[in-house]
């Protein structure tokens, strides 16, 4: 059974700084409703997408420029026979500045392919990361991935 959990990654000409701006502004680049905050450690916000997603994701780790951490702490993915496969997992944004570019390396621990939603949750992450944080990023504002 493979243990590996989802990662992509991107590169951008931004400054860490606003690669980290961006991520903390949860609300411009993952579609659904957002409630609550993303600013600072222990701060805890939730995401919601109609009736088909729900999870609640508290900060636990926040170094400027370089590394967020949230712990999510409830979950409901109501497409799926176990919908609190998230619970307990992290997802983790690194920053890493690599010949004059930044480096955003996105993982998600504990989304492996053994769960239920991997395929759908990882096409989520791949299209919500790769697509409308990259935008935020780059053009300063999010995309709608989810149509």
């Amino acid at each position: 059974m493979a243990t590996i959990s989802f990662t992509t990654a991107f590169f951008v000409d931004q400054s860490p700084e606003k690669v980290f701006n961006a991520i903390n502004n949860v609300s411009d680049w993952w579609q659904g409703a957002i409630k609550g905050n993303s600013k600072k450690v222990n701060d805890e916000f939730e995401y919601r997408m109609l009736d088909i997603h729900y999870s609640k994701q508290k900060v636990t780790e926040m170094i400027p420029n370089e590394r967020v951490v949230w712990l999510v702490t409830e979950s409901n993915l109501s497409s799926f026979k176990d919908n609190e496969e998230w619970n307990g997992t992290k997802i983790i944004f690194e920053i890493t500045e690599i010949n004059n570019k930044t480096q955003l390396r996105f993982t998600h621990i504990g989304l492996v392919p053994a769960f239920e939603c991997y395929g759908d949750c990882s096409n989520a992450w791949e299209q919500l990361v790769q697509q409308s944080l990259y935008s935020l990023i780059t053009t300063g504002k999010g995309t709608n991935v989810f149509g």
